[in-house]
C-alpha cells in the first residue's frame, strides 16, 4: 500500500522491521528518467511503499537508511532515536560498530606483529 505521508511511512516501516527483522526487506528504487524514488519495506505479508520526486526527501531517506543500518548492526532491540530526530551520520554509526567488534585478535589471514 502506498503511504503518502513520510512520517507515517517511517513509523510503520520501523515497526514492521522491529516485529520480525529476519523477514523484512527494504528496497530503494530510483528511476533517473522520471526523477522518482520508490521506497518499499515488506515482510511478504505487508508491503509499505513511499513514492517521491522531491529532492528535499533525500535527507529523510538517508536518515531512514541510517536507522535500518543501526537496527541491523545492533539488533532490533537497540534504542535508536526516531527518524525525525536522528542527527548522527553514517560514519559515526560505522565507527561505533567497528569499535564494538574489535577484539584485539588478528583477522583471518593476518599475523600478529611482534614487538
Amino acid at each position: 500500500m502506498y503511504i503518502p505521508d513520510w512520517d507515517t511511512f517511517a513509523e510503520q516501516a520501523e515497526a514492521l522491521y522491529r516485529s520480525d527483522p529476519l523477514r523484512v526487506r527494504y528496497v530503494l528504487k530510483y528511476r533517473h528518467c522520471d526523477g522518482k524514488a520508490v521506497l518499499k519495506v515488506t515482510d511478504d505479508k505487508t508491503a509499505l511503499q513511499y513514492n517521491t520526486d522531491q529532492i528535499a526527501d533525500v535527507k529523510k531517506i538517508e536518515k531512514l537508511n541510517l536507522l535500518f543500518f543501526t537496527l541491523m548492526a545492533q539488533g532490533s532491540e537497540a534504542d535508536v532515536p526516531p527518524v525525525e530526530q536522528s542527527e548522527a551520520s553514517a560514519a559515526q554509526v560505522f565507527e561505533t560498530a567497528q569499535k564494538s567488534q574489535q577484539s584485539g585478535q588478528p583477522k583471518k589471514g593476518q599475523k600478529r606483529r611482534k614487538g
